[in-house]
């Protein structure tokens, strides 16, 4: 460790999941070799390897969750498991050779724009570096959030995140709560059912639930997608166009979505047959306002008659007793939170020093904002991928990172030319009027106008985690770093060697 501590790397990229392994395949493929990926942990996959839970899966196509540059003919299911899509990304670190770049087991502890040398100093648990660019790409599902619920630490069974699945709980006969129903909550629900005693499921707010259409994808697919690749990328295409299409009800006439309601309220009715039961699972919201889930398997576990549902959140527990907002108990012997992670109140950013010696947090305080989702004034050459107002509600966010991994690209590419020490800072009117631009055009959203509260509002109740259109406009948006939007900074050095040779000519 001794030999890195005066370490410089020209990138420094935070983060192995999907954001920060496309990175460091762009950055390879733009002929940058000098750059480090931090990992906290001690292998890559971000969220898909710290979400392990029972059923855990994804609810988008595995065409379409898939790099563009690294398809996989070989997806086994329509919908990809945990552990097939984990194992696509340590298979893209192997292809890609980015191996020899990761410092596992290095979570970043501190860094701070050094304004004189133009560069971040980086604290890790590993060691010390300095960087002239860094790429935030943690993510914004990577730091569960678990709710202050009263007299929790007096709980005596087991208690854990099923971002942190226990998975030396054997909850087998058990009495378990579930607290949340969202994405997770909906994959747990029915993989735990069948083996527990009673389960005891926590809502604040019912969701909204659409059928599942998962399938093996047969041999022969497979086959043709291995012989032919064109295949795979046209069934991407399909895939990518069909959800091109839905963005306009989302973002533009959010009351076309009526008829998916109806499609989601006989999705419900055809296991939940109680009346009283299909009542609290009804939402009050139009649908899309929070994000529509997807579970084939949900409905009906909850009609079983091991399963209680309790139309109300978590407020206090004692001992073994859950007590709900409504004044309802429950004698539990475990309990799983499904409740969330920290999306607009993202714990790197406590981390992050800018230029004029405030966090990233503290900036943020009024909410995120950044420059085409990617730069925050008072950052010099400092990039987030999935940053604010890039998350998606109906496709791919894959799609979204690889046009962040463009627009990283095209930012390598301007400070190349520009030359030297230089650093961009995006301007803080442009990064005031891309936001104005974003927010403007929320207003109409389903997101916005839908009747819900979701995690795709911030404290002050503003949407700042969803992009408001489709993801060819983003790709468009994202497509040239314009220099016009940024600070360019130079080297004190570099300054007076300029001010001296102009002197010089001027004489």
């Amino acid at each position: 460790m001794g030999e890195r501590e005066h370490e410089h790397v020209r990138v420094a990229v935070i983060g192995s999941g999907f954001g920060g392994l496309g990175a460091a395949v762009r950055l390879r493929r733009e002929g940058v070799t000098d750059f480090v990926v931090l990992e906290r942990a001690s292998s890559v996959g971000g969220t898909w390897r710290d979400n392990s839970y029972p059923g855990c899966a994804c609810d988008v196509p595995s065409h379409l969750y898939s790099f563009s540059f690294a398809p996989n003919p070989d997806w086994p299911r329509t919908f990809s498991g945990q552990e097939h899509i984990r194992a696509y990304l340590e298979h893209v670190t192997d292809v890609f050779r980015l191996r020899p770049h990761i410092r596992f087991d290095s979570e970043v502890k501190r860094m701070a724009w050094d304004g004189e040398r133009l560069c971040w100093d980086i604290e890790t648990s590993s060691g010390s570096l300095s960087a002239d660019l860094v790429v935030s790409a943690t993510g914004p599902l990577s730091d569960p959030k678990v709710p202050d619920i009263p007299g929790l630490e007096s709980f005596p069974g087991k208690v854990f995140h099923s971002a942190r699945w226990d998975h030396d709980a054997d909850l087998r006969g058990k009495r378990v709560a579930m607290v949340g129903t969202g994405a997770s909550a909906i994959q747990i629900v029915p993989s735990i059912q069948p083996d527990v005693s009673r389960l005891t499921l926590f809502q604040r707010t019912p969701p909204w639930v659409m059928p599942r259409i998962d399938r093996a994808i047969s041999d022969a697919e497979r086959w043709v997608h291995r012989r032919l690749p064109f295949t795979s990328q046209v069934r991407r295409g399909l895939l990518w166009g069909i959800r091109e299409l839905q963005v306009q009800a989302f973002t533009k006439r959010p009351n076309e979505l009526g008829f998916v309601e109806q499609l989601a309220r006989r999705n419900m009715a055809r296991s939940i047959k109680d009346p009283a039961l299909r009542a609290k699972l009804t939402p009050d919201y139009r649908i899309g306002c929070k994000r529509i889930l997807l579970s084939s398997a949900y409905y009906p576990a909850i009609a079983q008659p091991n399963v209680d549902v309790v139309a109300s959140g978590l407020a206090e527990v004692r001992g073994s007793t859950l007590v709900a907002a409504d004044g309802s108990e429950a004698e539990v012997d475990a309990i799983v939170f499904g409740t969330g992670f920290h999306v607009t109140d993202m714990p790197i950013a406590d981390r992050v020093v800018g230029a004029d010696g405030r966090t990233l947090a503290e900036t943020w305080k009024g909410g995120m904002e950044a420059l085409r989702g990617a730069s925050a004034a008072g950052f010099p050459n400092w990039m987030t991928v999935i940053g604010p107002n890039t998350g998606l509600g109906n496709s791919s966010m894959i799609l979204m990172i690889e046009s962040q991994l463009n627009y990283l690209a095209d930012y390598v590419r301007q400070l190349d030319v520009l030359g030297g020490r230089v650093a961009l800072d995006a301007r803080p009117d442009a990064v005031r009027a891309w936001n104005h631009r974003v927010q403007e055009r929320m207003k109409r959203t389903v997101w916005n106008t839908g009747g819900c509260t979701s995690w795709y509002l911030d404290a002050s109740g503003r949407n700042t985690t969803i992009w408001p259109g489709t993801t060819a406009e983003f790709r468009r948006a994202t497509r040239r770093v314009d220099l016009a939007e940024y600070d360019v900074l130079r080297a004190p050095a570099m300054k007076k060697a300029g001010a001296a040779e102009k002197a010089g000519v001027d004489a």
